[in-house]
């Protein structure tokens, strides 16, 4: 029972069913696994062991009479200390909330256990899921597995690093800034940010508890070992919210490619207003050539919108508005200075284009809110002319495989080092940018590794609504050998 661990979640249940395998059995190998490897890492900050075990037991119990709990009946796996569990803790990486136990679930929570998942236990996060590391003042920061000294990534941070240790088989993440995609990158392991609005976000933190808006730009998905368990998760968490389903349900687009062969692939590697490293980009290059070597058809992507310089400032003003209600009025004074400042900040070193729009973002009127929201719905009516002729197009996700750790303060005076020179630390930002502000579907594959050993991913992104075929295009480049995890070092 040694590598149950690191099977994927689809053959785990396989086993789960046939009775090879028992969910109490499951549970306990999960438990000790925690226990083994955790404190390294220290992704893990919540256990809910004897709930658990309790559970797992009536898992078992229905199975033997003949009972389906669903589509996850017995199956272990974590969540996301942003996600609401009754019973459970959820403190977001905030201080103010290390005592904070929800009466209800999260929607999302309400799914996973509706369909028979079985909750050991809450991963790590940033301070209210706002960083690109995870580190708080409650749980302390976590590790990446394949270099102690990096990051794993945030805000998912916790949950990406659980997965690469075989902590957990299956996680659900959330993503504003890359916080399912960059994670998924950084520790090589699959993620899917999906179309917006398909999965509720009711009971995640941020907004505060008992908040029920549907927060713009922030979404929900799903983060495995394989895409077929992305897919697999996927199914179980989107949907409608409860009062919504009465009008109502989803139904998604299957995929548009059955295999690489067929496939239309569009490529933006490049742009210079975010320059990635040389290492990670010739891997996307050899990647692109071993994909016309299996017959899919690659062509260097052309549209007005797969531009930084169009992109970014929409999305970073949106983005502003959406952190506005939970600024101090000190914080909102200064977003008027990053506003006012935004053309000189280039002299006190690399700045990200278009931050200044976050300054702006915060503290603008509705009316101007309106103006760049509308701005962005044209972009999304603009952005399927691509999808026309592209089934998928692949980008980086961040310019780097996973940093250094660097939790000083205050974050803008951060920098990352892209082929020996300094950037701005919100470049990581930049090339998450499209899908999230567009609300397009995009999936992190794993695709390799740099030669100090750490893993990087691929960004598949796909047209509104073709969550299937991003992450079915994961799959076949799994089956062709060209993506897959690889588990870290002595685990």
């Amino acid at each position: 029972m040694d590598d149950l661990h690191y099977l994927p979640a689809h053959q785990l249940l396989a086993k789960l069913q046939s009775g090879e395998l028992s969910s109490e059995q499951l549970t306990r190998l999960h438990l000790e696994r925690i226990g083994q490897y955790n404190p390294a890492i220290n992704a893990v900050v919540q256990q809910d062991t004897v709930r658990a075990l309790k559970q797992a037991a009536e898992a078992d119990q229905k199975r033997a009479s003949g009972d389906s709990l669903g589509p996850l009946h017995g199956l272990p796996l974590t969540v996301k200390d942003t996600w609401e569990v009754t019973g459970l803790i959820t403190a977001a990486g905030a201080p103010a909330l290390k005592a904070y136990t929800p009466e209800h679930n999260a929607d999302v929570v309400q799914r996973l256990q509706d369909a028979g998942a079985i909750i050991l236990g809450k991963t790590n996060v940033p301070l209210f899921a706002s960083d690109i590391q995870t580190y708080n003042k409650v749980y302390g920061f976590t590790r990446n597995p394949y270099n102690p000294d990096r990051t794993p990534g945030g805000s998912s941070g916790g949950a990406a690093a659980a997965l690469a240790c075989g902590l957990t088989p299956l996680e659900v993440g959330s993503d504003v800034g890359g916080s399912i995609r960059t994670p998924a990158h950084f520790c090589g392991v699959f993620g899917h940010k999906p179309t917006r609005d398909i999965i509720s976000m009711r009971g995640h933190i941020p907004g505060p508890p008992g908040s029920l808006t549907q927060p713009d730009l922030a979404e929900a998905g799903p983060m495995a070992r394989c895409s077929q368990d992305l897919e697999l998760l996927l199914k179980v968490v989107a949907g409608p919210r409860p009062a919504d389903a009465r009008s109502w349900t989803l139904q998604m687009d299957p995929p548009a490619v059955s295999e690489l062969a067929q496939a239309r692939v569009g490529l933006w590697l490049d742009d210079p207003l975010c320059p990635i490293d040389s290492e990670l980009r010739d891997g996307y290059r050899d990647l692109a050539g071993k994909l016309e070597q299996r017959g899919a058809l690659v062509a260097k992507a052309q549209h007005p919108l797969l531009n930084l310089a169009h992109i970014l400032p929409a999305y970073f003003n949106l983005l502003g508005s959406l952190m506005s209600p939970s600024l101090k009025a000190s914080q909102r004074r200064q977003m008027k200075w990053v506003a006012r400042l935004a053309p000189w900040l280039t002299f006190f070193g690399p700045v990200t284009h278009g931050i200044g729009e976050y300054g702006r973002g915060a503290i603008q009127p509705v009316y101007q809110w309106a103006v760049w929201n509308e701005t962005r719905e044209k972009m999304r009516h603009q952005i399927e002319e691509l999808f026309d002729e592209f089934d998928v197009l692949l980008t980086p996700i961040t310019p780097t495989a996973a940093i250094p750790h660097d939790h000083s303060q205050p974050m803008f005076k951060r920098r990352i080092t892209v082929d020996g020179q300094q950037r701005s630390y919100m470049d990581q930002m930049c090339w998450i940018a499209l899908a999230t502000l567009l609300g397009l579907p995009a999936t992190a594959v794993p695709i390799g590794r740099t030669q100090a050993g750490l893993p990087y991913s691929i960004q598949v992104i796909g047209a509104p609504g073709a969550d299937l075929t991003t992450i079915r295009f994961g799959h076949l480049l799994e089956q062709a050998g060209l993506a897959g995890f690889t588990p870290p070092p002595q685990r």
